[in-house]
């Protein structure tokens, strides 16, 4: 298990970092390895970094015709259409063993694990702790997923996260569904990404080590290693270097590259709709479990990302299983009842733009305040109704009554509170709902006591509002209008 140190109590005079720190502080020794203690990159951003960076920062020029050779980045570019075309050369020409097919899969998952596992969920959001045997077989299977080095990875996916869908967003998805998935690595981006700190990563001496010998592992464990267990053990060499190297890798780049294209264009917003992730089976399907994209950005330190037992999150179960041997520890996760109130804040959203295409009762405040002898009067002209305190008009109702029209006549002009709320008939919900559409003025002197309640319709009591409309009740009491016959007529 991985050793964890104890926080040191800083004295009060150290709580206060210096004005002007230097860029590089006085060395450090980390077991045998002398490094540099770095300031973080971030530290001095100013408040407005974002907005400031984006008008000031130059853009490079449009790319056209003229200048499309300059522009592409030719390393990344060729690893991107090298790769599938040796896997589309071996798809025609060399024959598909099953033991061959078998261990590119478990191949795919090994490497596909160590970007997920570990570039993404272990040292770009350091949602856990690993072992040193651990993070060196992470390293390894990272650098054979050949997706850059931990500290470029992390360090991207670092801006990703805090410039999300902005123009310092080295992935942003407004930009399209092709330069989420492979633009941004073929084509130069036309202004730099954000700032984002990794000097935590340069302390670690697996990140050190995997960065100074990259272009080794990369060609080891990318093509070497894949194809050397095919031909020793089974004899396979081309297959072996076909398959489980190069149609392998073409997967594996394309599963991983779905989390920054897929992720933000397909599925649903369970807990933030404020940008473009989003959560889906399929996307969980194709990266190893990355799919539960809008879980992830509003809870990434969370080693999940899925959190239900039934999502398919096949990385959070390596984690676990991981930290039951031992090799994994102090796996976060974000307080329950956080999760749940992201939830829960976007089924009101969407049960209020449910709610804003409905009809409702008028307000109370907008409705004629009326008399006793002015209702009584009226009513001999048209059916009004009595009901807890409101006046309600019923002659579009008389021949649609259910308990037939006579029930309803012989309440003209009179106060039917106590039949309606059960002393002929307990009226269902929908009765209150569709009998507070007829209303047309308020008695004056209000709701007799104990009826204050059954004045608000059913669909209105837990009626969705926003902030600023918590304060005010909609069956307040008006004086804003007073009596009058004619507002009723």
């Amino acid at each position: 298990m991985s050793s964890v140190v104890e926080t040191r109590k800083t004295p009060p005079a150290a709580l206060t970092p210096p004005q002007t720190p230097p860029m590089n502080k006085a060395a450090t020794t980390v077991k045998g390895s002398t490094i540099k203690d770095e300031t973080p990159a971030d530290l001095h951003l100013p408040d407005n970094y974002v907005a400031w960076t984006i008008k000031n920062q130059k853009e490079l020029p449009p790319i056209t015709l003229d200048n499309l050779l300059q522009n592409i980045q030719w390393i990344s570019t060729a690893v991107l259409v090298i790769t599938p075309s040796i896997a589309i050369w071996g798809l025609l020409n060399v024959k598909l063993r099953w033991e061959t097919f078998l261990w590119s899969v478990i191949y795919y998952f090994i490497t596909g694990l160590g970007i997920t596992a570990g570039y993404h969920r272990l040292w770009a959001h350091r949602s856990y702790n690993a072992s040193k045997p651990l993070e060196y077989f992470l390293a390894l299977a990272g650098a054979g997923a050949v997706e850059g080095s931990i500290r470029w990875w992390s360090r991207g996916h670092r801006a990703h996260h805090r410039y999300t869908d902005t123009e310092l967003d080295p992935y942003n998805a407004h930009k399209g569904f092709w330069w989420s998935h492979v633009g941004w690595m073929i084509l130069k981006p036309r202004r730099k990404p954000g700032v984002a700190d990794v000097s935590d990563l340069s302390k670690s001496a697996v990140v050190r080590w995997q960065h100074r010998w990259y272009i080794y592992l990369i060609i080891g464990m990318g093509f070497l290693f894949p194809t050397a267990v095919a031909g020793l053990v089974w004899g396979d060499w081309l297959g072996g270097f076909v398959f489980a190297g190069a149609a392998r890798l073409t997967f594996v780049h394309h599963s991983t590259f779905c989390v920054n294209s897929l992720a933000h264009w397909l599925g649903e917003t369970p807990f933030d709709d404020k940008h473009t992730p989003k959560d889906h089976f399929i996307t969980a399907l194709v990266t190893v479990g990355e799919g539960y994209h809008n879980f992830h950005h509003q809870f990434p330190m969370d080693y999940r990302n899925a959190i239900k037992w039934y999502q398919y999150d096949p990385t959070k179960w390596f984690i676990w299983v991981c930290s039951q041997l031992g090799l994994a520890s102090h796996l976060k996760t974000f307080p329950e009842n956080e999760v749940r109130k992201g939830q829960l804040a976007m089924q009101l959203k969407k049960l209020r733009e449910t709610q804003e295409v409905l009809r409702w009762a008028p307000d109370p405040n907008d409705l004629p305040v009326i008399s006793w002898e002015s209702f009584a009067e009226q009513s001999l002209k048209r059916p009004l109704v009595i009901i807890a305190g409101f006046i309600h008009d019923v002659s579009e109702f008389l021949d649609e009554h259910p308990g037939g029209r006579h029930l309803l006549v012989k309440f003209i002009g009179k106060d039917a509170t106590t039949a309606f709320f059960g002393g002929v008939y307990d009226h269902s919900n929908a009765a209150h709902n569709y009998l507070s559409m007829m209303r047309v003025g308020v008695l004056q002197g209000g709701t007799q006591h104990g009826l204050e309640d059954k004045a608000i319709p059913p669909s209105q009591r837990l009626r969705v509002a926003r902030y600023n409309e918590a304060g005010g009740s909609p069956y307040a009491s008006s004086t804003a209008w007073s009596d009058g016959e004619g507002l009723l007529g």
